[in-house]
């Protein structure tokens, strides 16, 4: 049974018997690992106040042939999370992120993309940074490292660049953008603002692109539309909806 360790961000926290937790974390060098650490829930627990779901930690396993589980030995804090969730928006933005790498990121694959992804989003989240900005964010950056995120520069068919202020649409149950010569209107219509933040997306870090919205602010409009064209193409890639996306939508109608 080897022993290993990394820096890791803890991604799910989940009861196992009466003693237990199964926590599940995303790691640069191993990807997505998933461990239990025995005795998490007893009262004098070497784990206590440890495990934190999106805290950044040094964690110490054991890995054994044809398990799936490892033996989780020690958890050390490095960055902890719990002001991320210190109120029901925090706790569901926190939830989505997780769900993503938890789809996305492979196990025993290395996550270097992914894991500074996460890192990053976290830190600056931390920071005080917009929530809805860096939620956008995250998931258009999740599906470009997935491979699956439409190009917002030139339509793929004829490859025209997307003409300025014109914009381009998503056709229904389409996985990139056309240009309306090639797509017709019937579908997503993207606009020419939200092209130019998803271009920004590309080439700015989540902390410059906070600094520049302080003088040209992002529209509450454009996030929505990045938030929309994110959703179905990711509905189409993974044939469903991740489930804290769902909870966060009936959260909205509620309120």
């Amino acid at each position: 049974m080897p022993l290993l360790s990394a820096e890791a961000i803890l991604l799910d926290v989940v009861d196992l018997h009466d003693r237990d937790r199964i926590v599940t974390f995303l790691t640069r060098e191993h990807g997505k690992k998933k461990g239990v650490a025995r005795g998490a829930r007893t009262k004098h627990s070497r784990f206590g106040g440890q495990l934190q779901p999106l805290a950044k930690a040094q964690v110490t396993w054991f890995e054994s042939a044809g398990r799936e589980l490892g033996r989780i030995s020690a958890v050390e804090l490095v960055r902890p999370a719990h002001r991320l969730q210190a109120d029901l928006e925090g706790i569901l933005l926190g939830s989505y992120l997780a769900d993503h790498l938890l789809e996305f990121a492979q196990e025993d694959d290395p996550s270097d993309h992914l894991y500074r992804l996460l890192d990053s989003t976290l830190e600056a989240l931390l920071a005080g940074v917009d929530r809805d900005l860096a939620a956008r964010y995250f998931e258009a950056w999740v599906l470009r490292l997935a491979g699956v995120f439409p190009a917002p520069r030139a339509c793929p068919v004829c490859g025209a660049p997307f003409a300025p202020g014109e914009g381009a649409v998503l056709p229904p149950n389409g996985e990139t953008l056309l240009c309306f010569e090639c797509g017709g209107r019937s579908g997503l219509v993207v606009g020419p603002e939200t092209l130019d933040f998803l271009r920004r997306i590309g080439r700015e870090s989540l902390a410059r692109l906070a600094e520049t919205a302080e003088a040209a602010p992002v529209t509450a409009a454009t996030l929505r539309q990045v938030e929309t064209l994110c959703a179905r193409v990711r509905r189409h890639f993974l044939q469903r909806e991740l489930r804290s996306y769902d909870v966060i939508q009936k959260t909205r109608a509620g309120l």
